[in-house]
């Protein structure tokens, strides 16, 4: 009597979790998606001791969210970046900006702008990279904790360009060192952040944003709320008012950075569009944004309206935070 012969098995021409596709994979999918282990046991998501504190924490913040899913790992970037496009992509965007930097610095451009316009830098602009360090750490927590590779890789990118911005800033308030000794810059911006009244709205925001511990009310807290607040106030607020003051560097150093926020709207309204589909989330999501929008008009208040023309700056830029939720279908 012969042994029954085990069954061989035809190979897969793909990664098993890709095999169902109708095409072949993309780059994109063959390196994004499905690489988080720990969501696959969700009472041990690290397969060591299940009461291990970062067990424990990953159970109650990222697989026990209020915002629910069948599959998170069905999300995918509007953009389809991964880390080699991401750098081709942000490579040319630093070129692009380091001749900018060049550019005007060769022309004198800093010795041009007038008094009262560089007092407003010292104030309004060069304490920003406190801010965008903020948003960089809440950024690297949705990172961190997000329930999928494909939203991680998102977060990634998101905090990389976040450490952008705040580089620039560092570099022009350098700058603006050399050209202005002795008014404060590479000085006082800590002072400023931690005590001046226009940022004051921003350190709240951002600080209680960064102990919002589940993993989707952070990205409520930051990709809905307070990035876009952000970004209306500080970028585009101020941006117009430095082209206003002839400070054309600024105007498009601002404009560099407003093409980052909008990729990281497409991928935020992306997520917010899955999350939809699962009932009961969209009264989680207009929940947590109850909870957060109010600190960021407040935020907004308080930066925009003792810039020139506040009051319509601040109106404008929370008009743009609220256009931007209601884009998502969620209630502002």
């Amino acid at each position: 009597m012969s042994e029954e012969q085990p069954e061989v098995l035809k190979p897969l021409k793909t990664w098993s979790h890709l095999a169902g596709n109708r095409k072949r994979p993309s780059e994109y999918e063959i390196v994004s998606t499905n690489l988080h282990y720990h969501t696959d046991n969700p009472e041990n998501p690290f397969e060591l001791d299940s009461d291990i504190p970062m067990a424990d924490w990953y159970r109650k913040n990222c697989l026990g969210s209020s915002l629910k899913h069948d599959d998170w790992n069905a999300f995918r970037d509007p953009d389809q970046l991964i880390y080699r496009t991401y750098n081709l992509l942000q490579d040319g965007q630093e070129t692009y900006v380091t001749g900018l930097f060049d550019q005007f610095n060769e022309r004198g451009h800093d010795q041009m702008l007038n008094d009262e316009w560089v007092a407003k830098l010292a104030r309004f602009y060069t304490p920003a990279r406190y801010l965008f360090h903020t948003i960089q750490l809440g950024s690297a927590y949705i990172q961190q904790l997000a329930p999928a590779s494909t939203i991680t890789n998102c977060a990634t990118y998101q905090t990389a360009d976040s450490l952008r911005w705040l580089s620039h800033t560092a570099y022009r308030t350098r700058e603006l060192a050399n050209a202005y000794p002795g008014l404060g810059f590479g000085e006082n911006e800590r002072t400023l952040w931690e005590n001046d009244s226009i940022w004051q709205g921003f350190r709240e925001l951002t600080e209680k944003a960064l102990v919002a511990w589940d993993w989707a009310e952070a990205f409520v807290a930051f990709n809905l709320i307070a990035k876009p607040a952000v970004e209306e106030a500080v970028i585009v607020q101020l941006g117009d008012v430095a082209r206003s003051e002839e400070d054309t560097l600024l105007g498009l150093l601002t404009q560099a950075q407003m093409r980052d926020a909008e990729r990281h709207r497409r991928w935020a309204s992306a997520l917010v569009k899955m999350a939809l589909e699962t009932e009961g989330n969209l009264d989680v999501l207009n929940g947590w944004v109850a909870k957060w929008l109010p600190l960021g008009d407040a935020a907004i208040d308080a930066y925009c309206t003792e810039l020139p023309d506040g009051d319509n700056a601040a109106i404008d830029a929370k008009n743009g935070v609220k256009t931007f939720i209601e884009s998502l279908g969620l209630t502002a």
